[in-house]
């Protein structure tokens, strides 16, 4: 991957890890609200034996055209300490991700949720749009007008989209041949999905096919692509996804349909073979499995499949 001329990474200074924590409390909110299967989800793990939470990371999507794409999100948070992990490309999806390393935080053991807890990484998905066929650059280029993305984050919090809401025509059209660029046009910067931190439970849940059962149990569905748990070629990444609920939208054109929402994951991190012998209490992140990987990322990102009628 070339460099991508993003800006410099800072450290915390003076209030500003409070101000962050609350802009992911609210982007939180947001997502659970515009998802109520994922609330169920959420609200059950904390449910069972008390449980307390981390959350490994929290992912979106954006469309690479007139500074909408990664640039929109990373800029502010890197303004805060994030720093690019890493990068991963699906030219069969004309996509690229990046990933971003929170910043240090003083964080004892037991501290969790995003008040107190680790702050998780950010995941950030960007559709090429100028790989797209003319028609489908065209769909998208007439509802993203320029300098727009520069409100990527507030519109995250908010949960509206910062452009015009397409029309089902469009949004149609757009889907036979992206159906990533269809979900990102109806549904914008609203957080596309997070992952709880499997390996910091403290109960139950803290082998993620005991969390896999669970939810099967329950008779939650679970995305099955490249099978129900996928697992890194190390064995050392572990990963587990609800199906996107499907939720009843407005286009501009007056019509209502039933299309795919958010979903949510549980990521497990295992101790890298170096530090197996460490005692549990010692064990930090940097000791676990770092980074994704590109076949299991692939897979997850079906948890968001259209109908075969697009």
């Amino acid at each position: 991957m070339g460099s991508l001329d993003l800006p410099h990474s800072s450290s915390f200074k003076g209030g500003s890890e409070t101000f962050l924590r609350n802009v992911f409390e609210n982007i939180l909110k947001t997502y659970l609200r515009k998802n109520p299967t994922a609330k169920t989800i959420w609200e059950l793990v904390q449910s069972v034996d008390n449980e307390k939470i981390c959350y490994d990371h929290f992912t979106f999507r954006t469309l690479k055209v007139d500074g909408y794409g990664i640039d929109s999100l990373s800029s502010f948070f890197m303004d805060y300490g994030y720093k690019i992990g890493g990068g991963l490309d699906f030219p069969k999806k004309k996509l690229r991700v990046l990933w971003f390393s929170p910043p240090d935080a003083q964080v004892p053991n037991d501290n969790h949720g995003l008040e107190n807890g680790p702050l998780p990484r950010l995941v950030i998905a960007e559709v090429l749009v100028d790989e797209l066929s003319l028609e489908s650059q065209g769909i998208v280029k007439k509802y993203l007008k320029p300098q727009g993305g520069k409100q990527a984050v507030l519109s995250s919090t908010l949960g509206s989209l910062i452009w015009e809401k397409p029309t089902w025509a469009d949004f149609t059209q757009l889907a036979k041949e992206s159906e990533f660029a269809a979900w990102t046009l109806i549904h914008g910067y609203t957080m596309n999905h997070l992952a709880f931190a499997v390996h910091r439970f403290k109960h139950r849940f803290k082998d993620i096919n005991c969390v896999k059962e669970y939810l099967e149990e329950n008779g939650f569905k679970l995305n099955s692509d490249g099978g129900i748990l996928k697992v890194s070629q190390d064995g050392l990444l572990l990963q587990v996804s609800s199906i996107s609920e499907r939720l009843a939208v407005e286009f501009a054109d007056g019509v209502t349909e039933i299309i795919p929402a958010s979903y949510i994951e549980f990521t497990q991190r295992l101790v890298l073979p170096e530090f197996k012998d460490m005692p549990v209490d010692e064990i930090k992140e940097y000791h676990r499995r770092e980074a994704f990987e590109l076949d299991s990322a692939n897979h997850v990102m079906e948890s968001t499949r259209f109908a075969t009628q697009f």
